[in-house]
């Protein structure tokens, strides 16, 4: 009987720490599972060096979504990605979306400035107007060799 004691204990025990290893690794993985708290937003970009996926989207400095996915289209000639953006939030197609830096020499995120005078945004919509990333090595080197 003692036996079978110890045995429930150490089987409820392993049970326990693998749902916690389960539950952080979809936490800190921000992985996704049976949500509809987001829609899908896209943008076309000539340039998006840095940007990662899972990069924050922010708008008025608060973060309202993430970058899903990042892609070419070599037919057009840019690079396009998928933004999840949170459903609480309203966007209308003359939004503006551009491709900003947290400092310096920070992470790139996705920053959207609201217009307010257009349709309304669907999930599945893209926004046209499009600010691409600063190249900061760009910069310097014109400015080194006087191109500025």
């Amino acid at each position: 009987m003692l036996k079978m004691k110890k045995e429930t204990a150490v089987g409820i025990f392993v049970v326990m720490g693998l749902l916690a290893v389960v539950y952080m690794s979809v936490k800190l993985g921000n992985v996704q599972l049976f949500t509809d708290k987001y829609y899908v937003i896209k943008a076309n970009f000539s340039d998006i060096s840095g940007l990662k996926v899972n990069a924050p989207i922010q708008m008025f400095g608060v973060e309202i979504g993430f970058v899903s996915e990042i892609g070419l289209d070599q037919e057009q000639g840019v690079a396009t990605i998928v933004m999840m953006v949170d459903k609480k939030v309203k966007l209308t197609d003359d939004a503006i979306a551009a491709i900003k830096t947290s400092g310096l020499i920070g992470d790139k995120f996705v920053k959207i400035v609201p217009g307010g005078l257009g349709d309304p945004v669907n999930s599945g919509d893209t926004l046209f107007d499009t600010q691409s990333a600063i190249d900061l090595e760009d910069l310097i080197s014109k400015f080194a060799f006087g191109k500025v």
